[in-house]
């Protein structure tokens, strides 16, 4: 029989978008950019959410926004109807962006003139939480039609998570979501992740929580985040 080649895998496959991710993570620190990758499946109120924490937040801070999706310009039309920058990426059907992409975002959208540059990510549980996009924070968003039980079927994309919006809670008593639970299951994936129920049509939740990036992103200016 012929003896079978072991190869040792020396080094993660993940490695030099780590180290890019790094690199854009500290360029955009030197340039007082705060970016956040916001990650979600498709339909959960990721661009309404997008939306009513512009509304928000664009009193305080010069905010630009990067679309990502397969296909289309309709969330960057969207975006770009409150008022703030906003450009379109085109994945060419890749279901992430990744460190290099997201820098190719950044330097499209142009953050001189930018305090909170947001990432909206394709919209999936799996892929985009494999990849460092270099961003300052990373926020999901579940929706309560989802149900409460994703925390332990995607696991990485609550682990890597520094704050997670329950959206939708206006529709609670039409399923069988239980908050209790899902907070228990985050907690116990990333017992320092944020959670917020909101209900970004309906506004309720919406302070708190842009309240909390706000500080975020001053911190972060600061130095001391």
């Amino acid at each position: 029989m012929k003896e079978v080649r072991i190869l040792e895998i020396k080094e993660s496959v993940f490695a030099d978008n780590d180290r890019q991710a790094d690199k854009l993570r500290r360029e955009l620190k030197e340039q007082g950019v705060f970016l956040m990758n916001l990650m979600s499946s498709p339909g959960s109120g990721k661009t309404t959410t997008l939306k009513g924490t512009i509304e928000r937040l664009k009193g305080q801070l010069r905010i630009g926004v990067m679309e990502a999706d397969i296909d289309s310009d309709v969330d960057a039309k969207a975006i770009a109807g409150t008022g703030v920058k906003a450009i379109q990426l085109h994945t060419g059907g890749m279901c992430h962006l990744d460190a290099e992409m997201t820098r190719q975002g950044i330097e499209g959208l142009g953050v001189e003139d930018v305090d909170l540059a947001i990432l909206e990510n394709v919209g999936n549980l799996v892929c985009p939480a494999e990849f460092d996009t270099g961003a300052s924070k990373n926020v999901m968003i579940l929706s309560v039609p989802e149900g409460h039980d994703k925390p332990l079927k995607y696991p990485l994309m609550f682990q890597i998570c520094d704050a997670v919006l329950i959206n939708k809670i206006d529709v609670l008593p039409y399923f069988d979501f239980d908050m209790e639970r899902v907070k228990e299951f985050i907690h116990q994936r990333n017992p320092h992740a944020k959670v917020f129920p909101i209900s970004a049509k309906m506004g309720e939740g919406m302070d708190a929580w842009t309240e909390w990036l706000a500080g975020q992103v001053r911190e972060w200016k600061t130095g001391n985040a």
